[in-house]
């Protein structure tokens, strides 16, 4: 089961609020696919939240965007920025990366992004989004979103 950005987001308004904050706090966020060979490979990314979507948008032909064509299972993980705090806790969101091919589409995103070339634009479909934090200087707490279930959270000493 998936779901789109809007889905998760009426599901799970506060959590989805604090996901988008953390991902806007960089620019910059790593993205792992599958190589051909199985393999995980990361590589930089940046994303939007547009439209009721996380858009994933990446040069033409580069390597992270050949995974996805071939397979388009993925995990996101936001920039953890200097040092430790980690402001809003470890964010992890993974998923389906569908590529978007419909012209309207595309420049619907390329004039509100205007990225500076021509792009691969993959939209996401989420199968899980993981929020890590400490609560209370005692608590390691692990927030999961999957489609369809309630948000279960689990808190650790």
């Amino acid at each position: 089961m998936t779901a789109n950005w809007a889905a998760f987001a009426t599901a799970e308004p506060d959590l989805a609020g604090t996901v988008e904050k953390r991902f806007g706090a960089y620019t910059h966020h790593i993205l792992a696919t599958l190589r051909k060979d199985g393999s995980p490979r990361t590589s930089g990314l940046e994303v939007r939240f547009l439209n009721g979507e996380l858009w994933l948008g990446m040069m033409p032909d580069s390597l992270k965007a050949l995974d996805l064509r071939r397979d388009p299972r993925f995990a996101l993980q936001a920039n953890p920025g200097e040092g430790t705090g980690m402001g809003g806790g470890d964010v992890r969101i993974s998923g389906r990366a569908i590529e978007v091919d419909d012209v309207e589409t595309k420049a619907g995103y390329v004039e509100e992004v205007e990225p500076p070339e021509q792009l691969h634009l993959f939209r996401t479909e989420l199968t899980e989004v993981v929020r890590t934090y400490i609560e209370d200087d005692t608590y390691l707490v692990v927030q999961v979103w999957t489609p369809g279930a309630p948000l279960r959270t689990i808190k650790r000493t």
